[in-house]
């Protein structure tokens, strides 16, 4: 199937969900992947090359990243909002540029009397229940605590 370059994040993911999106392959150029996933909500740089960053955020539950080399081939791609992935955050170590170049951009960022910094929320899926991931800065941008919750939606006539 044959996507248009400026597919909408929304129409992605049905695409992904639906099995008719080109899949990515190690090997790909950089052409290629935007030919098959659209312009990148975000192109972030790496050490050994830039990440294409698609993420769903705010309203979506998946980011994926697809990592080029420094000749803008693909040598890997996959979706990170999944507790295997947020397993890795370091507390004390990672920043919110660490946290932003693993994840993309949150949801949303909050601010509570009881913090100093900000919390990042992410949302995401485990399995069938919808979650939240929170990652909670202190004032210098460094990650001193990270927690999850479940997302329950909100409905119109609830009482």
């Amino acid at each position: 199937m044959n996507i248009v370059k400026t597919v909408s994040g929304a129409v992605l993911a049905a695409l992904l969900a639906a099995g008719c999106a080109t899949s990515v392959q190690p090997g790909m150029s950089r052409e290629q992947v935007i030919a098959s996933y659209g312009t990148p909500t975000r192109t972030v740089p790496l050490a050994s090359g830039t990440r294409l960053q698609y993420s769903a955020q705010p309203a979506g539950q998946w980011a994926i990243m697809v990592d080029l080399d420094a000749a803008g081939k693909v040598v890997s791609s996959r979706q990170v909002l999944n507790i295997q992935d947020f397993s890795r955050i370091e507390v004390g170590k990672w920043t919110r540029a660490d946290v932003e170049r693993e994840f993309g951009r949150p949801a949303k960022v909050d601010g509570v009397i009881s913090w100093p910094g900000d919390i990042m929320t992410y949302r995401w899926r485990d399995g069938v229940q919808d979650m939240f991931f929170f990652v909670y800065l202190d004032a210098g941008n460094v990650v001193q605590r990270v927690g999850q919750g479940m997302e329950f939606p909100i409905r119109v006539n609830d009482r």
